[in-house]
């Protein structure tokens, strides 16, 4: 697979390519009259039950609406089954989208859009799909946007040994590729579910005060003795390409002895201290950039696809 020129990660690329349909919104969203009239009320049933989990007439009819918004052709509730089959298999590998997650994609939304969050919410309700399906469209997206990633990583979307990587890229007339190692250490500021409304903005400012104070991974351990529930981790090396997709670009912009923003997670509140970092360049390097260049819309494509398959496969799917 022959690698793009500016080094457009994998992970970059599958966003790209999974947000498709959602960007793709815009050019029919922005011609929906805000004075158009509100979709009819609908009696609510159950269509089908996917390994337990039931969808209904109503999430059928959302997304059956989603699609007419952005002139697309497609089976809704085939697209709802396979929806389902997308999040519960994130649940499985312990894939968790937060709601303040989806809110700022939401948010980022309107703001790429440049239209006030009012007019998006108006937009989805007056066309049917209303506010909470995008929303869970949303969330469906990033979830399995991490699952591909990761069977990606794992070998399934193409994985090369170290060793083949760096004979093609040699063959190539290249020099062997360098790579950004980082040394990480991880502190999370732990919120249990059940106090998180209570205790979220707390532990918030009790980060912010700590992400403050950082100056090097080797005092974290000595300023967290104090202070309840803080959780410090040192993850070691890791390779630019293996960066978590969802912190990649603050690690990247962060420097040595200096740590990322404050970020929520469905953890409680956490950052990231970045104790160094160098440039390598070994076999190891080479595969990971190997593989990072190699992806693109085709691959991200053939690889869900794959995946949903087999799901489908493996699931109970029972029609009411």
């Amino acid at each position: 697979m022959a690698g793009k020129s500016g080094g457009e990660n994998w992970e970059g690329k599958m966003r790209k390519y999974l947000f498709s349909a959602g960007f793709a919104l815009l050019m029919a969203a922005t011609s929906v009259s805000l004075t158009a009239a509100v979709q009819p009320a609908f009696a609510v049933e159950i269509k089908y039950v996917v390994n337990n989990i039931p969808i209904t007439t109503g999430d059928i009819a959302h997304r059956a609406a989603f699609f007419k918004l952005q002139h697309k052709k497609g089976d809704a509730a085939q697209e709802m089954i396979d929806q389902t089959l997308r999040l519960a298999e994130a649940k499985r590998l312990g894939i968790h989208i937060t709601d303040q997650q989806v809110d700022a994609a939401y948010q980022r939304f309107a703001s790429t859009n440049k239209m006030p969050l009012a007019k998006l919410d108006a937009i989805m309700t007056q066309s049917g799909v209303t506010k909470e399906h995008f929303k869970e469209f949303i969330r469906a997206q990033m979830a399995w946007n991490q699952a591909l990633s990761a069977r990606y990583r794992s070998g399934e979307g193409g994985s090369v040994t170290e060793q083949d990587a760096v004979r093609r890229m040699l063959d190539k007339g290249g020099a062997k590729p360098t790579a950004m190692e980082y040394m990480l250490q991880q502190v999370i500021f732990v919120v249990p579910a059940s106090e998180r409304a209570a205790t979220l903005a707390k532990r918030k400012r009790e980060a912010d005060a700590m992400r403050a104070r950082f100056s090097g991974c080797n005092t974290t351990r000595e300023f967290a003795k104090g202070l309840l529930d803080v959780t410090v981790r040192d993850l070691g090396r890791v390779l630019a390409p293996q960066l978590p997709p969802d912190w990649a670009e603050q690690i990247k912009s962060t420097k040595v002895g200096a740590a990322t923003p404050t970020r929520e997670t469905e953890r409680g509140v956490e950052f990231i201290g970045i104790c160094s970092s160098r440039e390598v360049s070994d076999d190891k390097a080479a595969q990971m950039v190997f593989q990072a260049e190699g992806g693109n819309d085709k691959d991200a494509d053939e690889l869900s696809k794959k995946y949903v398959a087999e799901l489908r496969q493996k699931a109970k799917i029972v029609e009411r």
